[in-house]
């Protein structure tokens, strides 16, 4: 069994004690000898000044996987201390939109001089015009196309002439004369076809693709959808551009669930390694979530102001109440957070909004059943007499019926005016049911107790 953590380790400390002994030669066979996900790791832990001086001595083909494996604001710090040439050599053995992204984070000066010096730079270009969370950002050239009057033998033999190297040949794309997108075969239905059958006659018409503008959440979600492994980029007019692979969906899935996981606890996305990251930036996006967050929770105070006179004739209401709005916050948080997640694998949509609320109700009925028989309970075992117990038990479950209803609703309705669900989510959540919550139990209390 291979554990990543050993060999990073082993190969570190060899290149290290080659590196103190001057040995280039010997740091660099080290390096180049593991994958590429170890070679990144590995480098990164060496000082900027070795990189730098290593990297431009590796296989270009080699560098350019380490760049690509690299985080994006490790790769851009490292890239745009190389010198130029070096730079341009190592950007031609790169996958384009790895390149076109690398160089869009680059001052624009020397992603110029880049450029320029590349050999084969008519790939990359066009993709400098996208944004990175594009669908055009993320595609790549399509290795070769199909014309719908070919034969199935002509079209082997092309793929045999022009694509001998590409390991991204799932499907073959079917264009016109005006490189319109009319068609996809398989490979695998390509090959076990007649050799004299047209490919118009074995092409599948009802091609799922992607705009180009699109955003790169959408293709993952059609790849995922469809069990796709690559997916067809158009332009307005339905030509072809480049295609998204399966590979490229593992990313965006991981950025996308970094970015939601960070949205959630109530904190700025790093857009770099949590080591590499300074401390100040950190501390901006944590404290301006902070800030609104304590904002929203004065109205807590407000709440206990308004009702002090009823807290002093019985002060036993209090032991309950972090409690209950603890209860409320995390059912809200447990709400919020199974909602999100159904809408971003696109189970749940703005016109299943009531259905989603009736369901969180049926469940926050039971569940607030359950704990509220436990806050009853509990408020006998403490001797506070039975009406309080019961003001305990009845505001358990209604603020758990409330919890459910914001944390249901709340992300569907973001999403529906165009805000980040994740926004909306645990903190946010949890902060509303604080004030809210206590608002229902003490009204209950009001009520029962006749304060």
């Amino acid at each position: 069994m291979v554990f990543p953590e050993a060999i990073v380790e082993e190969a570190l400390k060899k290149i290290k004690a080659h590196l103190e002994e001057g040995n280039w030669e010997a740091a660099v066979g080290v390096l180049e000898a593991l994958r590429p996900p170890d070679q990144a790791e590995v480098l990164s832990e060496l000082p900027l000044e070795q990189q730098e001086t290593l990297l431009p001595i590796m296989d270009a083909e080699i560098s350019a996987d380490v760049l690509e494996e690299l985080e994006a604001e490790e790769a851009a710090t490292l890239a745009s201390r190389l010198k130029t040439q070096d730079l341009a050599r190592i950007l031609d053995e790169m996958e384009p939109d790895d390149a076109a992204d690398l160089l869009g984070d680059l001052p624009l000066e020397k992603a110029a001089e880049a450029l320029q010096a590349m050999k084969e730079p008519e790939e990359v270009v066009p993709l400098l015009r996208y944004p990175d969370d594009s669908a055009g950002g993320r595609m790549i050239p399509v290795p070769i196309t199909l014309s719908s009057e070919m034969t199935v033998q002509e079209a082997l033999e092309k793929i045999r002439l022009y694509a001998p190297d590409s390991d991204v040949i799932y499907y073959l794309f079917v264009v016109d004369k005006n490189a319109k997108l009319v068609g996809v075969v398989s490979l695998r239905k390509l090959i076990t076809a007649d050799l004299n059958e047209r490919i118009e006659n074995i092409m599948d018409r009802d091609v799922i693709y992607v705009n180009h503008f699109a955003d790169q959440e959408e293709c993952a979600k059609l790849l995922y959808r469809y069990e796709l492994l690559a997916l067809p980029v158009v332009d307005d007019e339905g030509r072809l551009l480049g295609m998204v692979t399966a590979n490229e969906v593992l990313d965006v899935m991981a950025e996308e669930a970094t970015e939601d996981i960070h949205l959630m606890g109530a904190t700025g996305p790093l857009r770099e390694p949590y080591l590499m990251a300074k401390v100040f930036p950190i501390i901006r996006r944590r404290f301006t979530w902070l800030l609104l967050l304590f904002l929203a929770e004065l109205y807590t105070g407000s709440v206990l102001r308004h009702f002090h006179s009823e807290l002093e004739k019985a002060v036993a209401l209090t032991y309950f109440i972090p409690l209950l709005i603890g209860t409320g916050g995390n059912a809200g948080s447990q709400s919020a957070t199974t909602v999100i997640r159904a809408m971003a694998l696109g189970d749940i949509k703005f016109k299943d909004a009531f259905k989603v609320l009736l369901k969180e109700l049926s469940i926050a009925v039971v569940l607030g059943l359950g704990i509220g028989l436990a806050g009853f309970l509990r408020g006998l075992s403490w001797g506070s007499g039975l009406a309080l117990s019961i003001t305990v038990g009845l505001a358990q479950l209604c603020i758990i019926l409330w919890a459910n209803t914001v944390g249901s609703i709340f992300p569907i309705l973001a999403a529906r005016i165009g805000l980040d669900p994740a926004v909306l989510s645990a903190p946010f959540v949890t902060t509303l049911v604080d004030g809210t919550g206590l608002l229902i139990y003490l009204l209950i209390a009001k009520i029962i107790l006749g304060l």
